[in-house]
């Protein structure tokens, strides 16, 4: 009963869920792990799919803004690639070491008893591999990442028809439904931080409120904008003044709750 009390406290709030995208928000687009994927998502078009080099830039750029990743817009036109075979040679083969442990943001992150969620475009392993360079695989409550939004049938006979199936994924409207769904996630009550605009201008439409992270401008779509993830402080105080000035309480986590949950 003191726990259930505790929870109706919290329902409270204005925000009971904080949702993160990893890649150029977690860490900057300076650290050059971006641009590697970008090289190594057009090395695999030539050298697994065949695709001639010169065409291969211009096709990359205009699938990711028709279909919201390169990946899947390629599964669109017809390709035939094993996704796992995809994300080994486009992620698999990137610089993690670029990415040192962060420190403040994981400070900062502890310091708020908030629920915290991931919802990344990327495969599991890469997200993994990123929060554990970063320091922050403790840091989340739950994983939304590429295996959550395009589950693998477990009948192997089923994988012709998931061919012919558009991959799900940002910035759809199809994706935060099922995210949404699959956490249990009320979108008038969470913030969402991205570095994408046209993610968060989906968020924003979804009844999401949006944190545009990487940049100091406002625009269409954006509640609020972050130069840094490091000055969500400064930005969102009223995270930080909610928790010290209220009576809210918080379960206990237990050790299974600890545990970083991946939804795939």
């Amino acid at each position: 009963m003191e726990h259930e009390d505790c929870y109706k406290k919290v329902s409270t709030l204005k925000y009971e869920c904080l949702l993160f995208d990893v890649d150029d928000t977690l860490y900057p687009l300076s650290s050059g792990v971006s641009a590697e994927c970008t090289k190594n998502i057009r090395e695999y078009m030539i050298n697994k799919l065949g695709i001639e080099e010169e065409k291969v830039p211009v096709m990359c750029a205009q699938l990711y803004k028709e279909y919201g990743t390169t990946m899947a817009g390629l599964r669109a036109m017809g390709y035939d690639f094993d996704y796992d075979e995809y994300h080994s040679y486009v992620h698999g083969r990137l610089p993690y070491e670029w990415l040192k442990p962060d420190h403040t943001l994981r400070s900062l992150l502890l310091s708020l008893p908030i629920r915290k969620v991931i919802f990344s475009n990327g495969n599991e392993a890469h997200v993994a591999k990123v929060l554990s360079r970063l320091g922050l695989e403790d840091c989340f409550d739950d994983v939304i990442c590429f295996e959550t939004l395009n589950p693998t049938p477990k009948d192997k006979s089923e994988n012709n028809e998931l061919a012919k199936v558009l991959i799900v994924c940002k910035p759809f409207e199809n994706a935060f439904e099922e995210a949404f769904k699959v956490t249990d996630i009320n979108p008038k009550k969470t913030l969402f931080f991205d570095d994408s605009i046209r993610n968060l201008q989906t968020a924003k439409n979804m009844g999401l409120h949006t944190v545009w992270v990487g940049s100091s401008q406002r625009t269409k779509g954006v509640d609020y904008s972050l130069e840094s993830i490091h000055n969500i402080k400064e930005a969102l105080p009223e995270l930080w003044e909610v928790v010290e000035n209220s009576d809210v309480c918080y379960p206990e986590k237990t050790a299974a709750a600890i545990e970083t949950c991946v939804r795939a």
